[in-house]
């Protein structure tokens, strides 16, 4: 029996998301096109009768403007700390400066794998030179080439991670796909499409919080504010005559239907919580650890 942790890092958009979702078989987290989508660490389970692999989804490396973004690296720190592989995670189109992601992977000594995604939308020779830059700073036990949206080159990705991770018993529960329960997943789902469907500053300035989650024989009931910071997000986020705010809901609504596999009530609220990314208490009672 295999079992252990295998954390996934990579700058904002580099399709860390999109990969585990791929590796799971199944849509677990959230993905947009906007950067910086994944604001916690996710545990995504994958379980089979000779290993458990405990996957770490994590947020973007980014150098921290807020309190959250500070929780945020804080996240990625753990995932590194307590895992058994590391997945490094590139984009061939990658334009930020990857310094501080360089410096993180290079603080570990555990296998390292090294993911070049992005391969749809690039050339071999592009694909060759990140492969070349990256790998001159950090040594790799395997280096992949892949389309984690198109999900190619994908296969031998699994069956490489089970033969670096120690022998040992499952962590989790083999019917567990996650650490986390409805509750997050529903608000993930809500502020998904609050990234898909706004655009400016508004995703970056917006969180959701679940007021109420009532569990019927025949439906689901969720009630769930929506925090900006000022009044004229407030306005945005609600459109002319609640609008917008409708097409967010029955976005969302349609999603945790599927999630939850049964009828869902979604009543929602636009609320103004001044500097909350920047307010200890707020992010604690938006469940962002120490």
């Amino acid at each position: 029996m295999k079992s252990g942790f295998v954390s996934i890092i990579g700058k904002p958009n580099a399709g860390k998301s999109t990969l585990l979702n791929a590796l799971l078989g199944q849509k677990l987290v959230i993905t947009t096109p906007k950067a910086q989508t994944t604001r916690h660490r996710i545990l995504g389970i994958d379980s089979e009768d000779n290993y458990q692999i405990v996957y770490s989804d994590t947020p973007g490396v980014i150098k921290p403007k807020y309190k959250l973004h500070q929780k945020m690296m804080n996240y990625v720190s753990y995932a590194v700390s307590d895992a058994d592989v590391l997945v490094l995670m590139v984009a061939t189109d990658e334009k930020h400066d990857e310094a501080d992601l360089m410096a993180i992977a290079q603080k570990t000594d555990i296998p390292r794998i090294l993911i070049i995604n992005k391969t749809d939308i690039s050339t071999p020779e592009k694909i060759e030179l990140r492969k070349k830059e990256v790998s001159s700073l950090i040594s790799f036990n395997h280096i992949f080439e892949i389309s984690a949206l198109k999900k190619t080159g994908l296969e031998n990705i699994k069956q490489t991670i089970v033969d670096l991770l120690p022998e040992g018993m499952p962590y989790y529960d083999p019917e567990s796909v996650s650490d986390r329960n409805e509750r997050f997943f529903v608000a993930e789902l809500i502020r998904e499409q609050i990234f898909m469907q706004m655009e400016d500053e508004i995703p970056y300035s917006s969180e959701v919080n679940i007021m109420q989650f009532q569990e019927k024989e025949d439906i689901s009931v969720i009630h769930a504010e929506i925090y900006v910071e000022r009044v004229t997000q407030k306005g945005m986020i609600i459109g002319k005559n609640g609008s917008r705010l409708k097409q967010i809901g029955a976005a969302a609504r349609k999603n945790i239907e599927v999630f939850l596999e049964k009828k869902v009530y979604l009543a929602l609220f636009v609320k103004i919580r001044d500097n909350w990314k920047d307010n200890h208490h707020q992010l604690k009672h938006l469940g962002y650890e120490e």
